[in-house]
């Protein structure tokens, strides 16, 4: 890579990149970018890069612009770029740059993206590898023509290896969501607290956060589904094979074949599909119409979710309703016995007065009178307002 970095061999990193996974557990997390990166080449052979950015935009091609969306520190939503050389790949934790004989990903010693190298490794090699073995006498079969011409192109390859990724990603974080949100739901119906209603506010902000997610991934699958033109700027191996090298009409997709009649053939071969079908992305809509229902069947899991918490605060906001009626009513009776208490109240006042009256002499008699009538009378006037409160429907029956 010259002056701007070095290369180093993955085997020879194994060992080292987990002792820098213990070690980065005790360190505190600065703000510098990570400069490591994974080359996979065509064979699926891997090499970590310790490189800078203008090294990474002279070996892809890319321009700043571009190489800036994958940059870390940046907050850029979900998107899928096709360039004239590259495709640009920005879903979560998965930055990458797709070329037509490499796939550049970045932090490959990162955990979520660990397993991405691992498939690169497993599925990028072609079908054409199977053969790389045999002799310059021994001409290919028509078995292997036939592969090699239908053989899906390495960027859909690499392609489809990252989208099945973030959808399983994405899926995976969903049901976990599933598991905790459920259960905390149940639970808040049966017993409304402090503790389970916070429990479910933090549930239901992780739900809203992984719903944005879920639907810039969808959103940008949608949106070069509707553009044939977005969708053909991805397919660079036909670009690379529609452009023949300066003193040579073998196109640069086939320089590394094995066999001069071989590389005739399948330039001819090539070519014809390129005029065939420069326009037609039928292989790539399928590929991403599937992984677009797979999103989509996540945004659906979401979305039934958060309706089951829609519910769930309509049932208890019900409850919270008819406690607060229940209360209403017995403040309804309290305030009627309060009347009848202070009708009492003031006949005993009365009563009571220390001021010298003729009528009180010689009758003693009267007192337990007095005191029956007037309870009668507040008892019938508080039976009179628990009647009238229930035939206005106030009260329950």
């Amino acid at each position: 890579m010259g002056g701007d970095g070095f290369v180093i061999p993955v085997e020879s990193q194994v060992s080292s990149v987990k002792k820098k996974k213990k070690q980065s557990t005790t360190k505190k997390k600065t703000t510098a970018v990570s400069r490591s990166w994974v080359s996979l080449d065509r064979d699926g052979r891997s090499t970590i890069l310790d490189v800078d950015k203008y090294a990474i935009m002279e070996r892809a091609q890319i321009n700043a612009r571009d190489l800036r969306l994958l940059d870390p520190l940046l907050s850029y939503p979900s998107t899928i770029l096709g360039r004239e050389r590259v495709i640009v790949l920005n879903l979560e934790h998965i930055k990458s740059i797709i070329t037509a004989d490499e796939v550049l990903l970045r932090d490959p010693t990162d955990e979520n993206v660990v397993p991405i190298v691992e498939e690169l490794q497993r599925r990028l090699p072609s079908t054409n590898s199977l053969y790389q073995g045999q002799g310059e006498e021994e001409e290919p079969s028509t078995t292997q023509n036939e592969l090699a011409e239908n053989e899906f192109p390495f960027e859909f390859r690499a392609l489809e290896v990252a989208l099945e990724a973030i959808c399983s990603f994405l899926d995976a974080r969903t049901r976990e969501l599933e598991t905790d949100t459920y259960p905390a739901l149940d639970e808040l119906t049966s017993k409304i607290s402090s503790r389970n209603l916070d429990r479910v506010r933090k549930l239901k902000s992780a739900m809203t956060r992984l719903t944005n997610r879920v639907q810039k991934v969808r959103d940008e699958l949608e949106q070069l589904l509707d553009d044939d033109d977005d969708m053909a700027e991805l397919y660079l191996s036909r670009k690379v094979a529609g452009t023949p090298e300066s003193g040579s009409g073998t196109p640069t997709w086939f320089l590394a074949s094995p066999k001069d009649y071989s590389k005739i053939s399948r330039t001819s071969r090539v070519s014809a599909i390129t005029i065939r079908g420069e326009n037609d992305v039928e292989e790539l809509e399928m590929l991403l119409e599937a992984y677009f229902m797979q999103i989509e069947g996540t945004l659906n899991k979401l979305i039934t979710l958060r309706e089951y918490i829609d519910d769930t605060e309509d049932y208890i906001n019900i409850q919270l309703d008819n406690h607060r009626n229940q209360l209403i009513q017995l403040e309804l009776f309290l305030s009627s016995g309060t009347v009848c208490l202070s009708i009492y109240s003031l006949v005993t006042a009365i009563f009571g007065m220390n001021i010298p009256y003729t009528w009180k002499e010689d009758h003693e008699h009267v007192f337990k009178w007095v005191v029956i009538v007037t309870g009668i009378v507040c008892a019938t006037i508080y039976v009179s307002l628990s009647s009238y409160a229930r035939y206005k429907g106030l009260v329950g029956t």
